[in-house]
Order: structure tokens, then sequence, then C-alpha cells
């Protein structure tokens, strides 16, 4: 007499049986089921960037900062020699904020106004501070990390 075979068997069976066939799927360049690890080796190998340079800090007024649109990241500068970095996109409806005077960054949609310091909301409607952005600053340039 012979035994069934153990469910953890059938069920181990049937799950690889079911990756497998998943996977040839997953990759129109090959005619053969792809393994994982040739497809995530040269991501896992890669070195992370250093960061795209935004400006130099003498671009940044002391008690100010400048927006980059492009990049939809605002930078600025509380005191000498502190810059912070925080999203340009306005937590109110998405506009992006536009310029940075008196001592907060201003979304032009609705009227929104952050502090400097810390993007905290210092007239609404928006309903929750810019998020933080991280830089680097080297030597004289500030990087979005």
């Amino acid at each position: 007499m012979t035994n069934p075979p153990a469910r953890r068997t059938v069920l181990g069976t049937g799950a690889a049986f079911l990756l497998a066939g998943c996977s040839k799927y997953g990759d129109s360049n090959s005619s053969s089921a792809a393994s994982p690890t040739a497809t995530t080796s040269p991501i896992a190998s890669s070195k992370p960037s250093a960061g795209k340079e935004l400006a130099e800090k003498s671009d940044i007024p002391v008690g100010g900062g400048k927006v980059f649109k492009e990049q939809k990241v605002v930078v600025t500068q509380p005191k000498k020699g502190e810059f912070k970095a925080f999203s340009a996109i306005c937590t109110h409806q998405g506009c992006t904020v536009n310029k940075v005077a008196d001592g907060t960054i201003d979304c032009p949609c609705h009227g929104s106004k952050y502090r400097i310091t810390d993007a905290s909301v210092v007239a609404g409607p928006a309903p929750r501070p810019l998020p933080a952005k991280k830089i680097t600053v080297k030597g004289k340039s500030i990087f979005l990390a």
C-alpha cells in the first residue's frame, strides 16, 4: 500500500508550480521562467546616487528660501548656515508653492502659508505641514538626497 503525499508536500509543490508559471509572464524578454535573483541583482548591487545639486548655499537667503519647481522642493535657511527642505506641494489641494517671503513659504492658490523653520501651517486652508525632504550640504552646494 502506498502512502499518500503529506499535505505540506502537495502545497509546497503547488506553490512552486504557480510561482514558476507566473514568473514566465513577468519577463517579456525571456522564453523561460526568470530567476528572481537574475532580475534583481543589478538593482541590489548598484550604489545609491549622491543626489542632484539644487543650488549653492549662497543662493538661499538667510531668513528666506527658494522654490525649485522642477524638483518640487523648497529649501529654506531660517538661520545662517541652517538649511531645511520641504515638499513644494501644498497640502491643501496640491498646488505648487511659489515664493518664500517674510518667514513663510506661500501657496498662490488659496493663501496657505508655512513657516520656513519647520513647514508648519501659519495660515490655512492647508490642513497639515509640508513634508520634510532630505538634503545634504557639502562644501558650497546643497544636494537633494
